[in-house]
């Protein structure tokens, strides 16, 4: 499971919103239910839930496929969640 998320590298796979897919970007900060990522198009505010993402993994350089639904939630509710399986 992905805890930490602030600074990773993500792109969009597919989303509700089709003109989103392929939006390429570096975290910049996280809500419960938003992700803020600084693209080559600017800052822009992504909807957790509708979206499945392609997040770079830092230790091992490899993407991993996240559905969004899984990972509404602030950081903190997900490693509580970690912890407690």
């Amino acid at each position: 499971m992905i805890t930490a998320i602030i600074g990773r590298k993500v792109e969009i796979k597919s989303s509700s919103n089709s003109a989103l897919v392929g939006l390429k970007g570096k975290v910049l900060d996280e809500t419960k239910n938003l992700l803020t990522l600084e693209t080559s198009k600017g800052i822009k505010k992504i909807v957790k839930k509708y979206c499945v993402f392609i997040i770079q993994d830092e230790e091992d350089k490899k993407n991993r496929t996240v559905n969004g639904s899984d990972i509404v939630g602030t950081p903190a509710d997900r490693i509580k969640k970690s912890w407690k399986k």
